[in-house]
């Protein structure tokens, strides 16, 4: 295909407005406008499309895995690599592969692989996201407390090396397990702080968030709920107005009327946006795996240990917007950017990604009138 491209004959959408009778142009992989369709320069190869929409491509900021892998199982720059291919069919064109709570091996070659894969420039690769180990064992959910521990020294200085050769590098931490004067290296260092698995007060969450801490994970789940006595850190999520925050969207981990609520409840609109929490089953038939020892079992599109806790999610991007545009009812522009603007604020990548402004890098989807997926272009290059 040749490297001067115009999409038309659908509806785009830019990110913050739709365009109709329009064109986008790209040019070597990026963004360089949209006009109108009777204007498109003689140098751009045409690509007609019949109706639909075209919206920017999805960001997942939490993917255990994909594909039949599961990234704690093979922390490597080959499953690195199959799970972005996974869900990029789902339109998810960037993301932070997710490791789980592990061994201190276990996550030094995850971060070796995340640097491989930053080198490889492999696609759809952002960075790593760590949720944990430095956890709270009361609210493990499905991480194994035989491996959560507090914040050392050394995992400190693991941490702000690893910061330095990766793009982007998230950390999910419990405050109980680390120190405020921690939780500010890591602010100061680049590294997005996102408190989560944490049974911790709204007061010492706020203080958190006071000292560099940015991002929430999965709202709701696996943290101090809201109480009319102690908000928690449902409370400090939705009325901190300097912090993000990750939500599930399946059904399952957080009912219809709670997200309701925390859309309306959050003191900063447009700051929570949608994670899928894949597991290893995304794209594949497969109906159980292990981690760490435990089996989960994927049923009624849940991912579930023995004894019924959540294990992940079974979920991909493209459902989790479906469902909060034909479930939660919020309109396509919304529920697009939970998944792709909104993710890329919370990590400062958003001057390429998460719309398709002049200058953006070159990844949308075509969708048919239901939010359907029809085609996924990523860096410019239609996928087959």
């Amino acid at each position: 295909m040749s490297n001067a491209q115009a999409i038309t004959g659908c509806t785009i959408f830019d990110g913050e407005q739709f365009h109709e009778d329009a064109a986008l142009l790209c040019l070597n992989g990026t963004v360089s406008q949209i006009c109108r369709a009777d204007d498109i320069p003689s140098k751009y190869a045409i690509t007609e499309l019949d109706g639909g929409l075209l919206a920017p491509g999805f960001i997942d900021l939490q993917v255990n895995g994909g594909g039949g892998i599961l990234f704690n199982h093979q922390p490597d720059v080959e499953a690195i690599r199959q799970i972005c291919q996974a869900h990029v069919r789902f339109g998810t064109t960037a993301m932070l592969p997710t490791l789980i709570t592990d061994t201190r091996d276990v996550t030094a070659k995850a971060i070796e692989a995340g640097i491989e894969a930053h080198q490889q420039s492999i696609p759809g690769f952002l960075g790593l996201h760590l949720e944990g180990p430095h956890l709270s064992v009361a609210k493990k959910g499905a991480h194994s407390p035989s491996l959560i521990r507090p914040m050392d020294d050394d995992d400190l200085s693991l941490l702000l090396e690893a910061k330095r050769a990766l793009p982007c590098l998230m950390v999910t931490l419990a405050p109980e397990s680390i120190s405020i004067e921690q939780i500010s290296k890591l602010g100061n260092a680049g590294i997005i702080v996102s408190l989560g698995h944490t049974n911790i007060s709204y007061e010492n969450a706020c203080t958190a968030v006071d000292a560099g801490a940015s991002c929430i994970t999965h709202l709701y789940n696996a943290m101090s709920p809201l109480t009319h006595q102690e908000p928690g850190l449902v409370g400090a999520a939705l009325t901190c107005g300097a912090v993000y925050a990750g939500l599930i969207a399946d059904g399952h981990h957080v009912k219809p009327a709670a997200i309701k609520i925390a859309l309306a409840a959050k003191q900063r609109p447009g700051a929570i946006f949608l994670v899928t929490d894949a597991m290893a089953t995304i794209g594949t038939d497969i109906q159980s795996f292990e981690l760490n020892g435990r089996t989960i079992t994927r049923k009624d599109g849940r991912l579930v240990l023995e004894d019924g806790t959540l294990a992940g999610a079974d979920l991909d991007m493209a459902s989790a917007v479906r469902y909060m545009h034909n479930t939660i009812g919020l309109g396509r522009k919304n529920a697009l950017n939970m998944a792709s603007l909104i993710p890329a604020r919370c990590i400062g990548i958003s001057s390429l990604y998460g719309h398709l402004g002049a200058g953006a890098r070159a990844d949308f989807i075509h969708f048919d009138d239901n939010l359907q997926i029809n085609q996924v272009w990523q860096n410019g290059e239609l996928l087959p």
